[in-house]
Parts: structure tokens; C-alpha cells; sequence
């Protein structure tokens, strides 16, 4: 399969890229894409999440009341969770969102994603390109020859490059990643995904394992 390459000013520069149909033209396996994104997903959370419950609770331990004749129900501690300021019942605890997933199947997720991407014509190869100083308007220059500017993009480097990372920063429809950050749900969240020339082998070598 062969997309042609642009440049920064959206021009094609005559060169084709050979993307791998084993990575980008495969059958996509949903339940694969599923799993993937669920992991994703499950490890957003912190999990730091914790409430206190009555043996928790700062307070006396003499019982509040007799335990006849008052005519109300019967109550042994201030901490009960049934008094203003008690603890909290069944209330959350910390807990491991986690998740095992088998790489072979974290690997045909991201070629299916990948896939999905290239029937819609949502791939874009871009040369690789950088800036002088970190500067949002050049980015967004980009985003326009490219005709990306109302839409979620993905941008995909090779290796680390600052200044194009903070020029897209203050954007809240475009993010810049490099090849090791890709992942399932950043590819389906994105309605084009535009990998720089530099990125393409890494990824294609390390999808195809």
C-alpha cells in the first residue's frame, strides 16, 4: 500500500511511502480492539479513591444512650454511620484498576485500529519536519495546509522533538506523541492520524513481532 508524502505546506512532494499491509490493511479484530481500549481506559484511574468507615472514625466509645426507656432505637456508639459525622458504609477503598493483557493481542489492536484508519483514508504521511522555537501558530499553520484544523488529529514522530510537542500543546484537538506512546485508543480517538517519515519503520518493525 502506497500514500503519498507532503510536506508542512501540504504539497505533495512526489515520494511515496510503502505502508505495510500487514500492519495497515489487515481484517480488523473488534473484540482485540475492545480489550485494548478497555486497558487503556482502566488505567486512567488512580484508584486512590477512600472513604472512612466507623473503626476509622475519631470519636468516644462510651454509649450515648441507655439502652432502654427512651422510646427511640437503641445506639451504642457516635460513630455509627446512622449519626451526622459517623462513618461511611460499604464506602470506597483504594484499589489496582489494572489490567494483564497478552501483547499479541495489544498488537493486533493497534493494527486494526490502524487498518480501520486507512479505509477511511485517514492516514497522512508527513515529512519529517521541526521548528525553530516552540511557536503554536506555526503548528497551526501546519494543521491548516494539512485541512486539519476543525478536526482530532494525531501527529506521530520518530523520536522526541520539544519543539513541535509544546507548539501543539495549548491545542485541544491535536496531540503530538512519539512511536512508543501509540496506542489503540489514541488511533480510534483521532479522526486523522499523520505519521512523519522517521516514525513509519519503528512502528511497522515493532506491530509485525
Amino acid at each position: 500500500m502506497k500514500v503519498a508524502v507532503r510536506d508542512i505546506t501540504g504539497k505533495d512532494t512526489g515520494r511515496k511511502a510503502e505502508l505495510s499491509d500487514d500492519v495497515f490493511k489487515i481484517e480488523p479484530n473488534e473484540h482485540a480492539i475492545y480489550l485494548d481500549v478497555k486497558q487503556y481506559l482502566a488505567h486512567q484511574r488512580q484508584g486512590t479513591h477512600k472513604s472512612k468507615e466507623r473503626a476509622e472514625i475519631t470519636g468516644s466509645t462510651r454509649k450515648i444512650k441507655k439502652q432502654k426507656g427512651t422510646g427511640t432505637a437503641r445506639a451504642g456508639s457516635i460513630k455509627s454511620p446512622i449519626f451526622k459525622g459517623g462513618g461511611r458504609i460499604f464506602g470506597p477503598r483504594p484499589k489496582d484498576y489494572t489490567q494483564k493483557l497478552n501483547k499479541n493481542v495489544k498488537r493486533l489492536a493497534r493494527r486494526s485500529a490502524l487498518s480501520m484508519k486507512s479505509s477511511e483514508n485517514a492516514i497522512v504521511v508527513l515529512e519529517d519536519f521541526s521548528f525553530e522555537q516552540p511557536r503554536t501558530k506555526d503548528f497551526i499553520g501546519v494543521l491548516k495546509a494539512l485541512g486539519l484544523e476543525n478536526k482530532k488529529s494525531l501527529f506521530v514522530l520518530g523520536d522526541i522533538n520539544n519543539n513541535v510537542y509544546l507548539s501543539s500543546r495549548n491545542l485541544a484537538g491535536s496531540e503530538v506523541i512519539t512511536n512508543s506512546e501509540l496506542s489503540t485508543y489514541k488511533i480510534l480517538n483521532a479522526n486523522s492520524v499523520v505519521f512523519l517519515e522517521g516514525a513509519l519503520e519503528a512502528i511497522e518493525s515493532n506491530l509485525k513481532k
